[in-house]
């Protein structure tokens, strides 16, 4: 129509999903200043690459909006569960974030990282003695799921000379946020976390056994939009510190209202409202929250996972054969619920750019799906694409969470090689898988 504005490209409206080095250079889509078809070709696909700027990006928009917007003592901690490796855990402690490990495993990435004790806070809805030990041993901050978990501290802080974790307690508030429901965790009947009186216990028991107590932490579920549900659990969680220094005389230092800030993952999920606007949410409650009550202010604690990596992480697929049925266009793919389960598990969503010529316009929509037997093994749904031929490479961005964290070795897949995108370098920080690797596990029978 005369006067009306032309559709974006392609390019042009899915570039803003893809890290903050990303640009199109000579047709061709570069991250870092690395060409990814030569990365491609080097280390084979699927490829996964995290690029540093982006990750500097996210820590700095965490802490410039908790130094603008809360006067009190804060921190952050990286949620190990959305993607852990070395170079993860050593990139975080070196900027000064904690990292959250969920057992024994997590645990061990970072002390092979080196990274501080600290700087480790432990998590976990059922540890095990293993879990436990390890973590008095080796973590500043336990976070208490339970009374049997904290019954079995009281009974290692008895036997220990050393210094004791600090000790919080996860709370369970009855209120989830809106997302999908397999990512809700405060609900009434959530798996996580203590009611409001078996908190009460536990402080009891707390101040019985001289266990150092110091903190609050709920969680509402991950990838959620609108803080406004937060607001109610943190009233919720002041209300439950005020009685318990009225009745107990124990003082709040701490308060962890967890993380699971979201982001886009699609171009019609932009724009996405910014991290300063949900800290700013958490901070106003908070400070208002203390002052009806009389309260000193705490420490406020974030446990960003998604919303620190999502964005910085990329994967890379080759095409193997383009395929119509009647009514879809399918492009194949050399990879998909191995190395990102998440579309199968709750419907999650994204898009995709060619490496090659990104700017092409669309031809028709496409179905992205992998090489695995099972149906659910689509990565993307009914996306405007151009004309993909055999051998072209294919870009998936927000791939830096939950991906390979809870990827799997189905059909004999080898997990994919990791690179770190730095100033026009691409570094190796995980191996691809070898097929010695598939079996070095398993014992014959004969």
């Amino acid at each position: 129509m005369p006067g009306s504005t032309p559709a974006p490209s392609l390019a042009s409206a899915r570039l803003p999903l893809f890290p903050v080095t990303a640009t199109v250079t000579e047709d061709r889509l570069t991250i870092a200043g690395c060409d990814l078809a030569e990365l491609a070709q080097q280390w084979g696909t699927p490829l996964y690459l995290y690029d540093e700027a982006t990750l500097v990006q996210a820590v700095q928009a965490y802490r410039q909006a908790l130094k603008c917007h809360y006067p009190g003592p804060s921190g952050i901690t990286y949620a190990g569960k959305a993607g852990l490796n070395l170079a993860l855990a050593q990139w975080m402690a070196a900027q000064g974030v904690w990292l959250d490990c969920t057992g024994l495993g997590e645990l061990h990435i970072a002390s092979t990282a080196r990274v501080p004790r600290e700087q480790i806070l432990v998590h976990g809805v059922n540890k095990t003695a293993q879990d436990l030990a390890a973590a008095v041993e080796m973590a500043r901050v336990i976070v208490v799921d339970n009374l049997t978990e904290l019954e079995r501290l009281a009974t290692l802080a008895q036997a220990r000379s050393g210094p004791f974790p600090e000790l919080w307690l996860r709370i369970r508030p009855g209120l989830a946020v809106e997302t999908h429901a397999f990512r809700q965790t405060g609900q009434e009947d959530s798996k996580f976390g203590m009611s409001y009186p078996e908190a009460l216990e536990a402080v009891r028991l707390c101040q019985a056994q001289g266990l150092p107590l110091t903190g609050l932490h709920f969680h509402q579920g991950s990838h959620f939009h609108d803080p406004t549900p937060l607001g109610p659990a943190l009233d919720q969680a002041l209300d439950f510190a005020q009685k318990a220094w009225r009745e107990m005389g124990w003082r709040l230092a701490v308060i962890c209202p967890g993380g699971g800030w979201g982001v886009p993952y699609h171009e019609d999920d932009l724009p996405h409202p910014s991290v300063a606007s949900y800290v700013r949410f958490l901070a106003e409650r908070l400070m208002a929250g203390c002052a009806a009550r009389e309260l000193p202010l705490p420490a406020l604690h974030l446990e960003p996972g998604r919303s620190l990596v999502a964005r910085a992480g990329v994967a890379l697929y080759r095409v193997g054969a383009v395929k119509r049925t009647a009514h879809r266009r399918w492009i194949l793919l050399d990879g998909g619920l191995a190395d990102n389960p998440r579309p199968a598990l709750y419907g999650a969503r994204y898009s995709a750019l060619p490496v090659a010529q990104p700017q092409r316009p669309p031809q028709g929509r496409a179905w992205l799906a992998g090489p695995y037997c099972e149906s659910g093994d689509v990565l993307i749904e009914d996306l405007p694409m151009p004309e993909l031929a055999p051998g072209e490479l294919v870009a998936v961005p927000v791939s830096g969470a939950y991906h390979l964290s809870m990827g799997s070795n189905y059909n004999g897949a080898r997990r994919p090689a990791v690179l770190w995108l730095a100033g026009g370098e691409a570094r190796l920080i995980q191996r691809r898988e070898s097929l010695d690797e598939l079996v070095q596990r398993d014992l014959p029978l004969w």
